[in-house]
C-alpha cells in the first residue's frame, strides 16, 4: 500500500511506549550525574529575612548548596516572556523580573528560593529540609478581580493596583453600547472560568551538562518546544553562544501546554552544572508539580449579549479579569488577549463586539496556555450566553444558534469571513456540524423523553455547544505586529538516503500525538514508498533546524506544510534526475505510485532507483547538483479555522447532586485528515480534559494565597468510568490556504465540551428556577446546594 492519507494506521512508536521502551528525560544516566532539590517557599507573599544552609552544606553526600543570592551576585537573567501586550493607552506591559531563585521574597507558594546539589536525590531533599529560613508572611491576594481594589498587597512594587496590562478588541464601545440599549432583549451573565492544572502524565525533569572538553552545554527537558527553549535560555538568562548549547526533548510523556514554556529549572541545572562540572538532574515530584507547572484560564469576566425581537444577535459587550499569576509565563499575555478576544465572534453574525480586559498579577502559580488556550474560554462565555439567553427568550437553543450562524463559505469561490474580532476565518459550514450532532442525538425524541422522565422526578439535561477555535498561529509578520516575540513558522528538512529510504526532520515535537505516523504517513503517500521506509526525527536542536515546537494544533497545518515543501522539491529534482535517464522531456513526465512515467508509455523509473542515481552521479543531468537533500520554511498565510459541534446528555440525582455523563455526542470539522484513528484518540482525550473541568477540576487558592488542593488527594481527576464512550463524527470543510487542507484537532475536544457539558446540567435543574449559572466544577455539592437553597 502506498496510498496513506486518510488511513487508519496504527502508531508506529506506540511500541516502544506499550513494551516499557520510551526513554524519557528522568531514565537518562549520565556518568558522574548529580541530583537537585528545589527548596521553595511554604507562602503566598514573604520577605526573606535570613538563609542559613551550614546545616545542609555538611551533610555527608551534599556537594553544593545554591541561594536566589548566588544566583542575583552571578549577573544571571530571569526567565523572560515572549509575548508583548501594550496598555490601551499604548505604555508597555509591566513586565518585573521572573529569577531563577529569588532572593528578596517570594510571590507565590513553590517560589524557587534554593538549590541542593548532592549525590542523590534522597540526601539532597532531607539537606533541604535542614535548610533554616527566617520568613516575614506579608498578606497576599489570590483572585485577580480583588487584585485590582485599592489597598491590596501589590506582587509587584512597579505594577500599580496589580495591573499588568489593560487591553480591549473590536468595535468602538460607544457602537457596542448603542447596540445594546436598542435591543429587544439583553441576556446578562457573571462568571468565572476557574483555575485548572495541567497534570501531564510525566513530570517535568530537566539535566543540565556542561562538557568541560568541548566547552558545551546539553540540556535535556520535558519540553514541547526545544528550540524556542535553546534560544531563551542563550540569550535571555544565561547569556551563552546558541552554537554551544544543545537542547533535546527525548520522549515526553504529555504535555497539554505547560511543557511549552521555558522553565526556571531548564537554565538553573545548566547554570548548576557548569559551575560544578559535572550533569545534574531535577524532577518534580507531583506535588511540586501542582505547584510550579503553569496553570490555565482563571477568568472572571461580565458578558452582555443584545438580541431583537426575531433573536438575531445585535452587540456582545464583555469585561473580564485575566489571572496571570505572580510571574510573566512565556506566552502568558497572548492567551487572555490575542487568543481568547479574537474567538469571541465564536460562530454567530454578532455585527457589534467589544471585549475590554485587564491582565492582573497575583500570589499564585503563573497561569498560560493549557490545552486550548484562549479559545475554551471564549467559547465557555458565548455557548452559556447563548443558553441563558434561550431560556428567557423562551426559545429553543439550537434553533437560536441556527438562527444567527455565519453562513456557509468555502474561503475559495468566496472570501473567507471576517470577524469584528480582528480574524478572518477560512472556510467553514456550521449548520452542518449541528444538524448531524441533532441527528445522533436523536433531539426530538429526547426531549419527549426528557418530559416523561421530569414526570417521575428524574432529572435529565441536553446541553449544546459550537465552537470555532483558531491554530496553526498566523503567519510571522502579523503576530510580531501583535506583540510575539519570536516567528511562528515551522522547519521540515526531508533527506532522501542513497537506497531510497527516507529521513525527515522536523521541528514540531510529538509528546503524544502521534507525529511519527502521521508526518510519515503524509511522506509516504506523496512519495509513493512503504511506510516503514519513512523516519521522523524531531527533538534535538542538534540534529533539527531552528522550529517552533508543537502546542495550538499547529503540527501538521504549519510543520506538516514545511515537509510538503520539501517533497516537491524532492519530486522535482527527481523529475530532471529521470528525464536525463529517460531521454524525455521533463514536463512530459508525470509521478505518481513512486515513479517517474513518461506521458503515454510504459517508459518509467523508479523513486529508488532515482534516489541512487542522485548519489552515484555517473550517468546525471550537466549541471544539477547530486544529492537529495531539501530544507523548507512554512510561514502560514493564516491561522486554521476548525468548528464542530458537541451535545451532552446528562442525569442528576435530586437526592446527592451527582451529575451522570450518559451520552457525549461530537461533530467536528478539523479539514483533511490524514489518520482518523489518531484524529479520533486527540477528540477522546480533549473530551475528557474539557468535561474534566466542567464537573470535576478546578485549583483552590484560600485567601492567603495557600493552593489548598494541591493533590490527588483533593484535585479531582475525570477517570474512565466518570465518562461515556464517545460518540463522535466529522465533516470535512477543507483549509483552503495549506497544502494538505488540514485545520487542527489536538484541542477541538477541550474547547466545545466543558460549556456542552454545563448546559446540559442547568437544563436538567430547569425545575428548580435555576437560570443564570453555577460556579464550574459542577461538584454534587454545588449542584446540591443550588437544588435545595
Amino acid at each position: 500500500m502506498t496510498n496513506y492519507i486518510g488511513k487508519a494506521v496504527k502508531r508506529v512508536e506506540d511500541k516502544r511506549f506499550l513494551t516499557g521502551k520510551g526513554r524519557y528525560t528522568d531514565d537518562i544516566v549520565l556518568p558522574g550525574m548529580l541530583h537537585a532539590y528545589i527548596v521553595r517557599s511554604p507562602y503566598a507573599h514573604a520577605k526573606i529575612i535570613s538563609i542559613d544552609t551550614s546545616a545542609a552544606e555538611a551533610m555527608e553526600g551534599v556537594v553544593k548548596v545554591y541561594t536566589g543570592k548566588d544566583i542575583a551576585d552571578s549577573g544571571v537573567g530571569g526567565v523572560p516572556c515572549g509575548w508583548q501586550i501594550n496598555f490601551k493607552n499604548g505604555d508597555p506591559m509591566k513586565e518585573p523580573p521572573h529569577p531563577l531563585l529569588v532572593a528578596d521574597k517570594a510571590r507565590y507558594m513553590g517560589d524557587g528560593v534554593a538549590v541542593v546539589i548532592a549525590d542523590t536525590r534522597e540526601i539532597a531533599r532531607d539537606a533541604g529540609d535542614a535548610i533554616e529560613i527566617e520568613w516575614e508572611e506579608l498578606p497576599a491576594v489570590a483572585h485577580a478581580k480583588k487584585a485590582t481594589e485599592a489597598g491590596q498587597p501589590l506582587v509587584h512594587d512597579d505594577a500599580p493596583n496589580n495591573l499588568c496590562f489593560d487591553w480591549e478588541l473590536g468595535n468602538p464601545k460607544e457602537e457596542v453600547d448603542k447596540a445594546l440599549s436598542h435591543a429587544h432583549h439583553v441576556t446578562t451573565l457573571e462568571f468565572t472560568n476557574q483555575r485548572v492544572i495541567p497534570n501531564a502524565m510525566e513530570p517535568r525533569s530537566a539535566i543540565g551538562h556542561f562538557d568541560e572538553s568541548t566547552d558545551k552545554y546539553t540540556l535535556y527537558t520535558t519540553s514541547q518546544n526545544p528550540h524556542l527553549t535553546r534560544l531563551l535560555l542563550c540569550a535571555f538568562v544565561l547569556g551563552i553562544p546558541e552554537h554551544r548549547v544543545r537542547v533535546v526533548a527525548p520522549d515526553v510523556g504529555g504535555g497539554f501546554g505547560s511543557k511549552i514554556f521555558h522553565y526556571a529549572e531548564e537554565a538553573l541545572m545548566i547554570w548548576c552544572s557548569q559551575r560544578l562540572k559535572v550533569p545534574i538532574k531535577w524532577t518534580s515530584d507531583r506535588s511540586e508539580a501542582f505547584m510550579t507547572d503553569a496553570h490555565g484560564r482563571d477568568h472572571v469576566t461580565k458578558a452582555e449579549m443584545g438580541f431583537d425581537k426575531e433573536g438575531h444577535i445585535v452587540g456582545l459587550r464583555i469585561n473580564t479579569h485575566a489571572n496571570l499569576g505572580a510571574y510573566l509565563s512565556t506566552f502568558a499575555p497572548a492567551v487572555p488577549t490575542w487568543l481568547h478576544g479574537t474567538l469571541l465572534q465564536g460562530l454567530y453574525t454578532t455585527p457589534k463586539i467589544h471585549i475590554d480586559l485587564c491582565g492582573v498579577f497575583t500570589h499564585t502559580t503563573p497561569v498560560d496556555a493549557y490545552r486550548g488556550a484562549g479559545r475554551p474560554e471564549a467559547t465557555y462565555l458565548l455557548e452559556r450566553m447563548m443558553d441563558v439567553a434561550a431560556l428567557e427568550m423562551e426559545m429553543d437553543p439550537a434553533e437560536l444558534r441556527v438562527k444567527n450562524f455565519i453562513p456557509p463559505f468555502d474561503g475559495v469561490n468566496e472570501p473567507g469571513y471576517q470577524t469584528q474580532v480582528a480574524l478572518q476565518y477560512d472556510s467553514g459550514d456550521y449548520h452542518a456540524v449541528l444538524k448531524r450532532a441533532l441527528e445522533m442525538v436523536g433531539y426530538d425524541d429526547f426531549r419527549k423523553e426528557q418530559a416523561e422522565a421530569r414526570k417521575q422526578g428524574k432529572l435529565l439535561g441536553i446541553g449544546f455547544s459550537t465552537y470555532i477555535e483558531a491554530c496553526g498561529i498566523a503567519p510571522s509578520a502579523v503576530v510580531g505586529a501583535l506583540g510575539a516575540r519570536a516567528g511562528l513558522y515551522e522547519v521540515g528538512q526531508v533527506r532522501v538516503q542513497p537506497t531510497g529510504k527516507v529521513s525527515v526532520y522536523t521541528g514540531a515535537h510529538s509528546h503524544g500525538q502521534g507525529h511519527e505516523t502521521t508526518f510519515a504517513q503524509v511522506v509516504a503517500d506523496r512519495l509513493g514508498i512503504p511506510l516503514d521506509d519513512v523516519e521522523i526525527v524531531h527533538g534535538d536542536s542538534e540534529s533539527v533546524a531552528f522550529g517552533m515546537g508543537t502546542y495550538g494544533s499547529r503540527s501538521l497545518a504549519v510543520g506538516g506544510s514545511a515537509i510538503v515543501k520539501s517533497l516537491d522539491k524532492i519530486i522535482d529534482k527527481g523529475a530532471k534526475i529521470a528525464a536525463h535517464k529517460l531521454e524525455a522531456a521533463e514536463e512530459d513526465l508525470e509521478f505518481a505510485d513512486g515513479k517517474w512515467t513518461v506521458k503515454g508509455t510504459d517508459k518509467s523509473i523508479a523513486f529508488g532507483d532515482i534516489a541512487l542515481t542522485a548519489y552515484v552521479p555517473h550517468d546525471y543531468p550537466e549541471g544539477l547538483e547530486p544529492g537529495m537533500d531539501f530544507s523548507s520554511f512554512y510561514d502560514p498565510a493564516n491561522f486554521t479555522y476548525p468548528y464542530g459541534a458537541h451535545i451532552a446528555v446528562v442525569e442528576v440525582d435530586q437526592d446527592t447532586g451527582q451529575t451522570k455523563l450518559k451520552r457525549f455526542i461530537a461533530v467536528d470539522d478539523v479539514g483533511n485528515v490524514i489518520n482518523p484513528m489518531i484524529v479520533d484518540g486527540q477528540i477522546h482525550g480533549g473530551l475528557a480534559q474539557g468535561i474534566g473541568q466542567a464537573l470535576f477540576e478546578g485549583a483552590m487558592y484560600d485567601e492567603n494565597g495557600q493552593l489548598i488542593n494541591g493533590s490527588y488527594m483533593d484535585y479531582t481527576m475525570p477517570r474512565a468510568d466518570d465518562l461515556p464512550s464517545f460518540e463522535i463524527d466529522r465533516t470535512v470543510t477543507p483549509c483552503p490556504h495549506n497544502p494538505l487542507g488540514v485545520k487542527g484537532a489536538g484541542e477541538a475536544g477541550c474547547i466545545g465540551s466543558t460549556p456542552a457539558v454545563v448546559n446540559a446540567v442547568m437544563d436538567a435543574l430547569r425545575p428548580f428556577g435555576i437560570k443564570k449559572d453555577l460556579e464550574m466544577p459542577l461538584t454534587p455539592e454545588r449542584v446540591w446546594r443550588a437544588m435545595h437553597s
